[in-house]
């Protein structure tokens, strides 16, 4: 078997401008790291900012100009779906740049990221095959950048990164998620309830490998882990707020110690 260079494999994912080329391609690459076709090595992490692809559409506006429409209706359930579809494609490629960016890391660090970039694929394909069969596709309403801006802001360090988006980014989702499908249920959104109900059980799964990398980092830099996140929090700026999801975060790898921490923080 011809090995294939990992971050040249990674890198052609992550530029990849074409949604579903950029699918087929994390499904391809995660089954040749599977098979041994491609290994991850150590080599210089890459520094600055990684023009991830995406399609031209949809168009990227701030977060404030992002159209906001009632659950009640079937076009604000479609920009709802709408949003969280831009949300997954943006994970995808934050997966996919953890692996290619970060080269110091030991190998399950990359199976980790490139599985969980293989999970956001398929959450995407759920989401845009339900705003097809509704007759709209992803593209169609306008979306902000705001989880990829967090990427690049927390390009420089993977420990930095791991505490900021997936502990803090991907985690409100297990916040907020259950909020919305009440909503939902309500208004007999059964088809995109089940949706998210797959997406919110399988995210967990990914904050406890941002939680788990996280603490490997604090470790390796003899870091405390709680003083040092909220320590990150208040210098780039981050926002905590409730409701929190104590169950999903416990189970995706907080510590109570630390969600104590966080609402008595919100109740100052």
């Amino acid at each position: 078997m011809v090995k294939r260079d990992f971050y040249a494999v990674v890198e052609d994912a992550l530029y990849t401008t074409d949604a579903e080329e950029k699918c087929e391609k994390v499904d391809h690459l995660y089954d040749q790291l599977l098979s041994g076709e491609i290994e991850p090595y150590p080599d210089q992490d890459v520094m600055g900012v990684i023009p991830a692809g995406r399609p031209e559409l949809p168009r990227l506006v701030s977060p404030q100009e992002v159209p906001r429409r009632r659950l009640g209706s079937k076009a604000g359930v479609l920009a709802l779906v709408h949003a969280i579809c831009h949300i997954e494609f943006n994970a995808i490629n934050l997966g996919l740049d953890a692996a290619y960016r970060f080269r110091q890391m030991p190998a399950q660090f990359y199976h980790d990221w490139l599985l969980v970039a293989k999970d956001e694929v398929r959450h995407f394909r759920m989401l845009a095959q339900y705003l097809e069969s509704e007759g709209s596709f992803y593209g169609a309403y306008e979306a902000h950048n705001g989880l990829w801006d967090s990427a690049e802001r927390t390009a420089h360090d993977p420990l930095i990164r791991m505490a900021l988006v997936p502990r803090v980014l991907e985690a409100r989702g297990l916040d907020v998620t259950p909020g919305i499908i009440e909503r939902l249920t309500l208004n007999g959104q059964d088809e995109v309830v089940a949706l998210l109900k797959i997406i919110l059980q399988e995210e967990e799964s990914h904050v406890l490998v941002g939680n788990h990398w996280y603490r490997y980092l604090c470790k390796d830099r003899d870091l405390p882990p709680k003083e040092t996140f909220f320590s990150l929090i208040e210098e780039y700026g981050q926002t905590l707020k409730p409701p929190f999801n104590i169950e999903a975060r416990l189970r995706s790898g907080f510590i109570q110690e630390e969600i104590d921490y966080l609402v008595e923080s919100i109740e100052l």
